[in-house]
């Protein structure tokens, strides 16, 4: 009927009411108008977690390979996702509003300064395709995580790697010496993966004033959560002042929606109008998800509760290696690096028969260990297993 509303056009208008993202004709073009690219996400540090998870023990006594939080999602979020289901047939364009508000608030920026998606990997691979065009250079640190330079590499990308310092710290000197008229983005993980190390909150503030005048500066905060004052090491300041700087944040970790997968960005408006062309925003949280996010956002008491018990279990990992007679990279996350003593794969693969399921790394042409930090009986199986081997 003429006076109808088809599909498409009420999907779209819906979308525009509750603050969300549609996809405008326009948008479909371009996206129609790109290479097709048949390889998305090849051997990066995420395919590398979803491996050693298809690979992890029938009977695993400790899954200590993949950063997640062991104590989560809480009690509010679950009894939220229960509650959630009667409405599931209907589109979540109220709850993504309204989760939008509760970000900007807490944050003190505005709805436009932010989209959402499944977890920060969509958001990621939308940063890669938009800043890679024309083989334009993404810097990051070395080792770093590697999903948005490994993306940006299938889209004609060039990826530069910058060694870390002596401290297995993210060198922000060298990585600016690197910017030139070529550079698409700098990309920081901080706390970085899979170091666990974090850089000076002043100095990466001067670093984020200065080289955002160049180019685009990402800072993924993914274990923000896990610093003693997660504000106040924050960049979100920088988004504040107008710089050209996005924040990536996710509920993967702290809250522990690595399954339920929720996560944003926050940047310049102009830069989230830009972004938000190559991820369906509206079409990628599920109203459960988003009923799950909104109950534990914020959730102070389960935050805290959670947080001890990470550090509870790390102190004694520590303990643990240190009695075996091992060192460590002190850790800013849920995770922790050690130089190994054997080849990485030989560990990991006697450390699996005996049910503990972790990754190893090189490092400075040394074998190492990433272990996440699980709960107490499952530190106790790895040190019970790494006193076997070690």
């Amino acid at each position: 009927m003429s006076n109808s509303l088809n599909r498409r056009n009420w999907l779209k208008s819906s979308a525009l009411m509750a603050g969300g993202v549609a996809f405008l004709s326009s948008t479909v073009s371009k996206l129609a108008a790109m290479p097709v690219v048949r390889k998305i996400r090849n051997a990066n540090t995420m395919l590398a977690d979803e491996a050693a998870v298809m690979q992890a023990p029938a009977e695993m006594k400790a899954r200590l390979m993949a950063n997640e939080n062991p104590f989560g999602p809480s009690a509010a979020a679950k009894k939220a996702i229960a509650d959630s289901l009667d409405t599931g047939y209907q589109y979540a364009f109220n709850q993504m509003f309204t989760m939008k508000g509760k970000i900007a608030a807490y944050e003190g920026v505005k709805g436009n300064n932010i989209l959402m998606s499944s977890g920060s990997s969509p958001l990621l691979l939308a940063t890669a395709m938009h800043y890679s065009k024309g083989g334009k250079n993404i810097i990051t640190a070395d080792p770093s995580y590697d999903d948005l330079p490994t993306q940006a590499e299938h889209f004609e990308g060039k990826w530069v790697k910058v060694p870390l310092t002596s401290e297995y710290k993210i060198d922000l000197d060298a990585m600016e010496a690197k910017v030139d008229d070529n550079t698409g983005l700098v990309y920081i993980c901080n706390p970085n993966n899979p170091t666990a190390t974090i850089v000076d909150t002043e100095k990466l503030k001067g670093f984020c004033e200065r080289v955002s005048k160049k180019t685009l500066v990402f800072i993924d905060e993914a274990y923000i959560d896990y610093l003693p004052d997660p504000k106040a090491s924050s960049m979100m300041d920088c988004v504040k002042a107008g710089q050209n700087v996005v924040i990536a944040r996710t509920f993967s970790k702290l809250y522990g929606f690595a399954g339920l997968r929720f996560g944003y960005i926050v940047g310049q408006p102009a830069t989230i109008n830009t972004l938000s062309m190559y991820t369906p925003s509206w079409a990628a949280l599920s109203s459960t998800t988003l009923a799950a996010a909104m109950a534990s956002y914020r959730e102070t008491p389960y935050l805290e509760d959670a947080l001890k018990k990470t550090n509870a279990s790390k102190e004694f990992l520590y303990a643990t290696l240190k009695k075996e007679g091992y060192t460590y990279i002190p850790s800013s996350a849920n995770f922790v690096m050690f130089p190994l003593k054997m080849d990485g794969m030989k560990f990991v693969g006697e450390m699996s028969k005996r049910g503990v399921a972790l990754r190893n790394w090189k490092l400075n042409g040394q074998d190492w260990c990433r272990i996440s930090i699980g709960r107490m009986d499952e530190m106790e199986a790895f040190a019970a297993a790494f006193k076997e081997i070690s």
